[in-house]
């Protein structure tokens, strides 16, 4: 009756205000951890200090994010989300494929700036054994997903038609590509990168130089080959 309906909504409120506030702690802790991996780094940055400028218990840390490397996860789900609002809006402004691979490309490298001097660190962690932060981990398949869903936008939204095999194993293909170049922009000590930007270029020159041949049957089943083994890195 009356009484069981104002039980219910009671119980939903209290249920919908207990997670609200776990999602919010959460949250807290996750920007904290953020903001100290950019400032101090990877190896410098512990849950016990994340927890003490939330003015938390280092249990609450522990509750929510298992291990440092699992907080890390949020640096790079953070870096692929400014990736992707980013290209979105620089997409609005070519159609050209390669131009938008390259939007796709730079958007990801720059969102990784902020971190850039403490990139070593953060790719020993990446590297270590059983790491939930390695990019190939499934504990990193929502910002690999992200990350690809980037790609999939430049391939789409371009003017130039590719085979339909072609433009469904490309995304996979890019991001893997993409992941080789952050591997080299981590260890480019040139000025400014210069390196990094030089090897892009230089890559998507080549790709715009085999853009027409994918139309060549002759070629179509080695090029195709070619991305299916690329992508198979995942």
């Amino acid at each position: 009756g009356l009484r069981a309906y104002f039980l219910n909504m009671f119980e939903n409120e209290r249920s919908t205000t207990v997670v609200s506030k776990r999602d919010a702690t959460r949250g807290r802790i996750r920007d904290a951890a953020i903001a100290s991996f950019r400032e101090r780094g990877y190896d410098a940055t512990t849950l016990r200090l994340v927890a003490a400028e939330c003015e938390l218990a280092v249990g609450s840390a522990y509750y929510h994010f298992p291990s440092k490397q699992h907080l890390l996860q949020e640096v790079f789900l953070d870096a692929v989300q400014r990736q992707r609002d980013e290209a979105t809006t620089r997409f609005e402004g070519t159609t050209d494929l390669i131009e938008r691979v390259r939007i796709a490309f730079t958007t990801g490298l720059e969102s990784l700036g902020p971190y850039s001097a403490h990139a070593g660190e953060f790719l020993s962690a990446m590297t270590a054994p059983g790491s939930p932060v390695n990019p190939l981990s499934p504990e990193s398949g929502p910002a690999r997903e992200i990350a690809t869903d980037v790609f999939r936008e430049a391939v789409a939204g371009a003017r130039q038609s590719l085979p339909k095999d072609v433009a469904e194993a490309l995304p996979d293909a890019l991001w893997t590509a993409y992941l080789l170049l952050a591997l080299f922009w981590v260890s480019d000590a040139s000025p400014g990168r210069e390196r990094t930007a030089t090897l892009l270029d230089r890559g998507l020159r080549l790709a715009a130089m085999v853009l027409p041949l994918l139309r060549l049957p002759v070629l179509r089943g080695p090029i195709r080959e070619g991305l299916a083994l690329v992508a198979a890195v995942r």
